[in-house]
């Protein structure tokens, strides 16, 4: 199974959180609170597969050029960054819908 193909239901169930919110008044307060509980767990669970991919992947990098280490690493941490700044959105958006 692909990478892509596991990231789709994430993403989906990401959503839900949005989804609670949307739903009539009748439904209780807590159910979505638990949704975006539920939705802010997987934003950090899918950030952490991205920085755990984006070190795999620059730690394979400078195995094989150690002369651009320094390029590689610092790239790498730019793009954990703007993963964690994705997730903290997330997980804000989604205790802000509920």
């Amino acid at each position: 199974m692909s990478m892509m193909s596991k990231l789709i239901p994430v993403s989906v169930l990401m959503a839900l959180p949005a989804a609670a919110s949307a739903a009539e008044p009748a439904v209780g307060a807590s159910q979505g609170k638990g949704l975006a509980v539920i939705g802010g767990g997987l934003a950090v669970l899918g950030a952490g597969i991205g920085i755990g991919l984006i070190g795999k992947g620059a730690t394979e990098s400078m195995a094989r050029q150690p002369e651009k280490a320094g390029a590689i690493q610092t790239a790498a941490i730019i793009l954990a960054v703007f993963i964690e700044g994705a997730t903290l959105f997330a997980v804000a958006a989604g205790f802000l819908a509920a």
